[in-house]
């Protein structure tokens, strides 16, 4: 009689539960889950802080972000000057503050715009279909073929220069993305069951579309404006380095950039520090797009 020989089970992280339990988190999925919490909490921080100082930058950095003290020009980061001061003595980490107004601002405008006329085009498209959707979607695809930032100069050159037409030229390139997944997400609603239902039941076109279509079609939209405020901020200061956006001495992040960088071999806080605030809100804003695109699927 031959005995069956019981090979030990090797030890796991994750155990079989027994029939109609829950199965147990394994250790290494609870440090997954952790390091994902502390990552879009500390993305939330950096955001609430850069619209704290936007709201009320006078209660963190109380000085005159225009004028400055000569003699206290290009000193680097200390306890005094957090970020140092820039060539006319002007502390460096008080004209950062007083500068998020006008990047988050603008890039607040700049959201608005493309949310509002690429929401706009895009569930038109996709309720009513047929031609009107080709000739909305070639439109479109002419806008998705011009580079971003060539089609931003063109319409600062039409509208000037300043952080609002900067704002509105940046919003206008971003239509195409809103356009395109609002299309598609509405699109996608209308061939639900509740939608026939909906219709089968009576309901007019109208109601359908504003009952259960656009609803149903605005998370993965959410998820997209947040993910184009990071964007936004980002080109608004490459407009602003370049020389498009706000003039000078109006404390604009891309501008700050921009006036360290003819010192950055002598100063480099000048340009450094600046850029990583804006490298900071919009990698933060990015993590929370992200976790607002995970939680629609």
């Amino acid at each position: 009689m031959t005995v069956p020989v019981l090979t030990p089970r090797p030890a796991t992280d994750e155990q079989t539960p027994a029939p109609g339990e829950a199965a147990p988190a394994s250790p290494r999925r609870i440090r997954r889950l952790r390091g994902r919490s502390w990552g879009l909490f500390l993305a939330v921080a950096v955001v609430s802080l850069a619209v704290l100082w936007a709201l009320i930058p006078g209660v963190f950095a109380p000085g005159d972000p225009l004028t400055g003290t000569p003699a206290d020009k290009l000193l680097p980061p200390s306890a005094a000057h957090w970020f140092g001061t820039d060539t006319l003595g002007r502390d460096l980490f008080g004209r950062v503050v007083h500068g998020a107004v006008h990047s988050l601002s603008g890039a607040l405008i700049a959201v608005t715009v493309g949310l509002a006329l690429g929401t706009l085009l895009g569930a038109i498209a996709g309720a009513l279909g047929g031609v009107v959707d080709d000739v909305l979607m070639r439109i479109v695809d002419v806008l998705l073929a011009i580079p971003g930032l060539l089609l931003s100069l063109s319409v600062i050159i039409l509208l000037g220069f300043g952080t609002v037409n900067a704002a509105i030229a940046v919003g206008l390139g971003s239509i195409a993305a809103f356009a395109r997944l609002m299309r598609a997400e509405v699109a996608r609603v209308r061939r639900t069951e509740y939608v026939e239902a909906a219709y089968g039941s009576g309901a007019t076109f109208f109601t359908v579309l504003r009952r259960h279509v656009l609803p149903n079609s605005l998370t993965p939209i959410v998820a997209l404006a947040a993910l184009q405020f990071g964007s936004a901020i980002l080109a608004i200061s490459t407009l602003g380095f370049l020389g498009y956006g706000a003039p000078p001495p109006t404390p604009e992040w891309g501008l700050l950039i921009a006036d360290g960088r003819n010192y950055i071999g002598t100063a480099w806080w000048l340009t450094a520090l600046p850029g990583l605030v804006v490298v900071a809100v919009v990698l933060s804003a990015n993590r929370i797009s992200h976790r607002i695109g995970r939680a629609a699927r």
